[in-house]
């Protein structure tokens, strides 16, 4: 590590499981990279729904993270690790995906997890990609393997994930349905690319959807609502039709007859990101560069950003997301 980094850095921990006001800035020692690991001076970063969930008492990190919140930053690389760093050097701007430790004046990534920061884009913009974009990519594109031609629909559609989802799926040849709970969050996802976007509070979206494809359905489905969305999610699937679970805000149980998967051969799979290994995170990060970055640099898509808000207001963050009165994401600066 270089001589200049400060022995203390300001952060934001978690006191015990709660509301938001357990959130609490302090100080702790700046990290030290490990092998094959670079340390971050953070400039910003994103806020997430884990992060909630963690804070809740229900996502705990894996045992070899920090336990501090935060699963994505920007910043200015300021040391390297041991071992192989992929190249990576002192004084890159990049942004990176974390298994815990965002939340801080400096972050330890692992060097696969890092990317560069897309060209045009300042560290706010850049915290805002990594988190949505490797969890949209592995699940829309990787395990559903969308297609160019094929019917997508993502429940959440002003969520960051949702936001994210519904630029990929376009920018690929998808057509593109949404949920969203209010007229206006339906006009932000048609605005974002969403061919047609269903406010669930409403309207039943398994009808509306299955008015506009003339009764075919979709072919892929991104949800994160769980609970009694899932048999209704089966009603409106394609023959062949993939159904990718990655959240359940309302539950993870519910009974539903599996007659119609067995016949319409659906494929119903899910996945966490977060304890999915460094190699696994850093092939999707090869594939984000390569079939990704493009898009971002060329502004073909890029991260919502509802508003930024002082690493020492994460309590305000997380109950400004818990209110879901936000569209897209919430992005903490951290002071210079």
């Amino acid at each position: 590590m270089t001589d200049a980094l400060p022995e203390t850095m300001a952060c934001v921990e978690i006191t015990k499981p709660g509301g938001p006001d357990v959130l609490v800035a302090t100080e702790r020692p700046v990290p030290t990279p490990g092998s094959g690991e670079v340390l971050i001076k953070v400039q910003a970063a994103g806020v997430n729904r884990p992060d909630v969930i963690q804070r809740l008492g229900h996502y705990p990190a894996p045992k070899d993270a920090s336990d501090l919140p935060g699963l994505e930053v920007a910043g200015e690389i300021v040391a390297l690790g041991e071992g192989d760093t992929g190249g990576l050097k002192v004084g890159e701007s990049v942004c990176a995906l974390l298994a815990g430790g965002g939340y801080a004046a400096y972050a330890v990534a692992p060097a696969p997890q890092v990317l560069p920061v897309p060209t045009g884009y300042d560290g706010v913009k850049a915290a805002a990609v990594p988190e949505t974009f490797f969890t949209v990519w592995h699940n829309v594109f990787e395990r559903a393997a969308l297609k160019a031609g094929e019917r997508f629909l993502v429940h959440g559609g002003t969520s960051g994930i949702g936001t994210t989802a519904i630029q990929l799926a376009k920018a690929f040849g998808a057509t593109v349905y949404t949920t969203a709970g209010s007229d206006e969050k339906c006009a932000a996802c048609r605005d974002l690319g969403a061919d047609l976007a269903v406010n669930y509070a409403t309207e039943d979206y398994v009808e509306a959807i299955k008015a506009d494809t003339g009764g075919k359905g979709v072919d892929v489905i991104l949800d994160m609502v769980g609970g009694d969305y899932l048999p209704r999610n089966v009603a409106l699937m394609a023959p062949e039709g993939r159904h990718v679970s990655i959240a359940f805000l309302a539950r993870s149980t519910v009974e539903m007859n599996f007659m119609p998967v067995m016949l319409k051969r659906l494929t119903l799979t899910g996945s966490t990101l977060r304890p999915q290994p460094v190699a696994a995170k850093g092939r999707i990060a090869a594939a984000l560069r390569e079939q990704v970055w493009p898009l971002l640099e060329a502004g073909s898509v890029g991260p919502v950003i509802h508003t930024t808000l002082p690493l020492e207001q994460a309590a305000q963050a997380h109950a400004l997301m818990e209110s879901s009165a936000h569209i897209g994401k919430i992005v903490l600066t951290v002071g210079r």
